[in-house]
C-alpha cells in the first residue's frame, strides 16, 4: 500500500496518509477540517536487493585472463636442468 501526501488548502497542513491504491482521496484536513488535496509524489527509489549492483562486483575489463602460460614455462625450463 502507497502512502500519500496530501495539502491542506486552508492551512497549509503537510501531511501523509498510508492508503489503498482503491481508496477514494480524502476531503478532509485532519487539523483544521478544511479542503485538502492529494500531492503528486516522486513514489519510492528504486530499491536493489542482491548482488551485482556495486562496483566492486564487476570484474576489471583492463586486464587480461591469465592463460598460465608463464607457469607452464618456467616448469619446463626446471626440467631440462
Amino acid at each position: 500500500m502507497p502512502t500519500y501526501d496530501y495539502k491542506c488548502l486552508d492551512c497549509g497542513h503537510l501531511f501523509e496518509k498510508f492508503q489503498r491504491i482503491t481508496e477514494e482521496p480524502l476531503t478532509n484536513c485532519p487539523k483544521c477540517n478544511g479542503t485538502v488535496k492529494r500531492l503528486i509524489g516522486a513514489g519510492a527509489g528504486t530499491i536493489f536487493k542482491g548482488s551485482g549492483f556495486y562496483q566492486t562486483d564487476y570484474k576489471n575489463k583492463s586486464k587480461k585472463p591469465d592463460t598460465g602460460s608463464s607457469t607452464k614455462k618456467n616448469d619446463s625450463t626446471s626440467e631440462k636442468k
